[in-house]
């Protein structure tokens, strides 16, 4: 089953949350999920979820979310997405789009989490 999931990861690249929604392009907000950003947001080096069906972009829900996180938390976080083929990041809303390579340990657990391969 394709799904959205969502991690956040600390500066050691180690993960301190997760959640995962039922749809594949699709991650409703969620208390627990804010709660979890709110509470480890001195901790947090990336915000990343995936797009099993594509694209590998950060869409304009997205980028909406990241500009209220941003607002709320005060500084531009750091942000990836997760697709099949490629992992990208961008520094808040004004920041580049970045390929993320070689990518991180947490990129394959995600994908097999979002029922997704990178061959897909």
């Amino acid at each position: 089953m394709k799904r959205e999931v969502f991690l956040l990861i600390d500066k050691a690249g180690s993960i301190l949350w997760a959640d995962a929604s039922d749809s594949p392009s699709a991650l409703p907000d969620s208390r627990a999920r804010w709660e979890a950003i709110w509470s480890r947001r001195d901790d947090i080096d990336l915000i990343a979820h995936s797009h099993p069906l594509g694209p590998s972009a950060f869409s304009a829900e997205d980028e909406s979310t990241m500009a209220a996180l941003d607002d709320a938390l005060g500084k531009p976080m750091r942000y990836a997405v997760v697709a099949p083929r490629v992992t990208i990041t961008r520094q808040g809303l004004r920041g580049s789009v970045v390929q993320l390579a070689p990518e991180p340990w947490w990129v394959a657990l995600l994908r097999l989490a979002s029922g997704m391969t990178k061959e897909d």
